[in-house]
């Protein structure tokens, strides 16, 4: 079945001292654009996260976010206290100040505050990873959903275009007969003698320039190849909109071959229906 681009997933995973947050949202894209926020001290996991990613998600435009925030006292910042009172003396020399708002100042200095980088506990990030895959789940769940809405529309617009179709077919012997009639009235009109038969050879093949039968066929081939692929087991947006081109081939040669305004209307509607599925294509997977 279909999947669209757009989607969203969420997971949360509350440990003793931190509460870890993973979101993963994506919109469409031709290729897959992966975008990762995470604290520093996960990044080494971070191209097994990409990879894991790409293998579920194939497509789009997608933003990755793991998020922490300590619950318990836990935490791996300190103050660089021999820094600090060293920027307090410094600043007394240059300013007289209440001791507290100095030290306001000093703790927005460089090397003020000290980071200690703490290596990845593996049991704590087998957990995360698991939450990671019930995002990713989450995530290609919300867009099998979209999916299925789209599926609908498209399946409506191809019988729309079907119904279409099947005017024009019901309507061409009246196009040809009409071709006929403006010939042989534009020869009348000439008022001179021709040849019946060279007429009727020169009429045939005046005709036939205007024959749409291949078209026809040809386009309820595409129609109904296109819904045979969105009913295929997986998605593939790209290979539905290359059907798309064949149909909207066929359909342009039959509103240049009609010469016929009543089917031109047709093949108007045609195109505006077509063109309404080119767009939603562009959020299929």
């Amino acid at each position: 079945m279909i999947q669209s681009m757009t989607g969203y997933g969420k997971s949360v995973l509350q440990l003793p001292t931190k509460k870890i947050s993973i979101e993963l949202k994506s919109l469409n894209s031709k290729n897959l654009d992966l975008n990762a926020r995470m604290p520093s001290m996960y990044r080494a996991k971070e191209l097994g996260i990409r990879k894991l990613i790409a293998n579920h998600l194939y497509r789009g435009k997608v933003d990755f976010s793991l998020y922490v925030e300590i619950t318990g006292e836990d935490t791996s910042s300190k103050i660089n206290q021999t820094v600090v009172k060293e920027y307090i003396k410094q600043l007394k020399e240059v300013v007289d100040g209440d001791t507290t708002e100095l030290l306001k100042m000093a703790i927005r200095m460089p090397d003020a505050i000290t980071t200690e980088r703490d290596d990845i506990d593996e049991d704590e990030w087998t957990l995360i990873n698991n939450e990671i895959h019930t995002a990713i789940a989450n995530i290609v769940e919300y867009r099998k959903d979209e999916g299925a809405i789209l599926k609908q529309d498209f399946t409506a617009r191809i019988a729309t275009l079907e119904r279409l179709l099947e005017a024009v077919i019901t309507m061409d012997p009246e196009r040809i007969e009409g071709v006929r009639a403006r010939l042989e009235k534009g020869v009348a009109d000439l008022k001179e003698k021709v040849d019946e038969n060279r007429f009727e050879q020169e009429l045939v093949y005046y005709i036939e320039k205007f024959d749409i039968t291949e078209e026809k066929v040809r386009l309820e081939n595409h129609l109904n190849y296109f819904i045979k692929a969105l009913n295929s087991d997986d998605s593939n947006g790209k290979k539905l909109g290359f059907i798309t081109q064949e149909i909207g081939r066929e359909i342009n040669t039959i509103g240049s071959k009609s010469n016929y305004a009543p089917m031109q209307k047709l093949v108007v509607q045609m195109k505006d229906e077509l063109e309404k599925i080119k767009e939603q294509l562009l959020n299929v997977l």
